[in-house]
């Protein structure tokens, strides 16, 4: 390596120092404990990410922050050291800037010298994280879009209606996750965009649009494995639904026959169009396991077959006496946080079989911690034989 240059200064000074040299130290007439200066420790893959300002903070006052780049949201901790780390900012940096002081030797020539500003007494750590999804649905529900609103345009004419609602700017100020996780987010939840702000639907509108698509594929001879978009927007839109959530109830409750020809032929979704029924009578609370299939097969559009699978994650069954009942209990529902979705599921449930409680936590998206983990982490198992299936409760 070479030796530091005479006139080196500050940060640069420590550039070149081969083994077993040495130069001065001296504190920096800044000098101080600088609590806005932070070491940040990253991994040589999010180095470029934040050099070329693709990471952005994200969090409220209130929040722990997060640091997210495109893809990815990670926690952020602090770790101390017992080190001593001096902290040495660039010589050129106006901020710091500090007249070179000159050598006692040699008048002409400036002292190598490294000045510190502070001594660190630990860094920040980038632990991948799942994104805080949690608070998305929160905010949206605030003011989902219904039927009454159909006039789209009043939420441009009246600045109080826009109470309760949230742009994409909105969210990415509010949603700790990075753009690709937050865009997930509102897909998973169905929100679509309406004048610029995100939207759940209401469940009961978005019951009557779907109503009236399956009234008319029967008054009209629609194949429901083979919807024309055009026709189908065209004739919800004469039945008095905005076109956005007529083409909106296609994304929700079917999809593209090819998504590669990007053609306008839609199929409904078996499973979506199932799991939309048994939410509706269920809503009323528990029903009997027969009364509840009987009505859910006239519910079904001709062609579809109920099948108890379908709705997975969806209802849960008990025994009560010599009956068996089934309520809602939807995934949907529960937090994405680990701990609290274990709380909840045991204060449903003290004991889960492992095909009941699989449907409830194969969506938990922990980086670093996989399904066995979680289930060692927060449940204590039970398995008297080998031949018994496994019982899982709160650990």
């Amino acid at each position: 390596m070479e030796s530091p240059q005479p006139g080196s200064r500050g940060a640069e000074a420590l550039k070149h120092i081969s083994p077993g040299s040495s130069i001065s130290v001296a504190y920096h007439p800044s000098f101080g404990p600088h609590d806005d200066l932070l070491l940040l420790e990253l991994d040589e893959k999010l180095v470029q990410d934040v050099l070329h300002g693709r990471a952005v903070l994200r969090g409220q006052p209130d929040e722990d922050a997060v640091l997210c780049t495109r893809s990815k949201t990670y926690a952020m901790k602090f770790v101390g050291t017992s080190n001593s780390v001096l902290l040495v900012p660039p010589a050129n940096h106006s901020e710091f800037y500090e007249i070179p002081q000159k050598s006692d030797s040699n008048n002409d020539e400036e002292k190598v010298v490294a000045s510190v500003i502070k001594v660190v007494t630990g860094s920040m750590e980038l632990i991948e994280a799942a994104p805080r999804l949690d608070k998305l649905k929160s905010l949206l529900s605030e003011k989902p879009y219904n039927f009454e609103e159909c006039d789209m345009q009043s939420l441009e004419e009246n600045q109080e209606s826009r109470i309760g609602l949230y742009t994409w700017n909105d969210l990415i100020e509010n949603i700790q996750a990075s753009d690709e996780e937050l865009r997930s987010g509102l897909q998973a939840l169905s929100a679509l965009e309406i004048n610029g702000y995100w939207r759940l639907v209401d469940v009961s509108y978005m019951d009557m649009i779907l109503g009236m698509l399956l009234k008319n594929s029967v008054l009209n001879d629609w194949s429901l494995d083979a919807l024309n978009e055009d026709e189908v927007v065209s004739t919800l839109e004469s039945d008095g639904f905005p076109v956005v959530l007529a083409r909106h109830c296609l994304h929700v409750y079917g999809k593209k026959v090819n998504e590669c020809l990007h053609s306008g032929v839609w199929k409904l979704d078996e499973k979506r169009v199932c799991i939309h029924f048994a939410r509706e009578i269920l809503k009323g609370g528990k029903r009997k396991l027969e009364s509840f299939m009987d009505e859910w097969r006239q519910k079904i559009p001709e062609g579809m077959q109920p099948t108890f699978d379908l709705v997975e994650g969806e209802v849960l069954t008990e025994r009560i006496g010599v009956e068996t009942w089934v309520h809602a209990f939807s995934v949907a529902s529960l937090p994405s946080t680990p701990a609290e979705r274990f709380s909840i599921l045991f204060r449903e449930r003290p004991k889960w079989e492992w095909k009941d409680l699989q449907p409830y936590i194969r969506d938990l998206n922990v980086p670093g911690l996989s399904s066995e983990g979680l289930l060692l982490k927060y449940t204590r198992r039970t398995q008297p034989s080998p031949d018994i299936e496994p019982i899982f409760s709160a650990r």
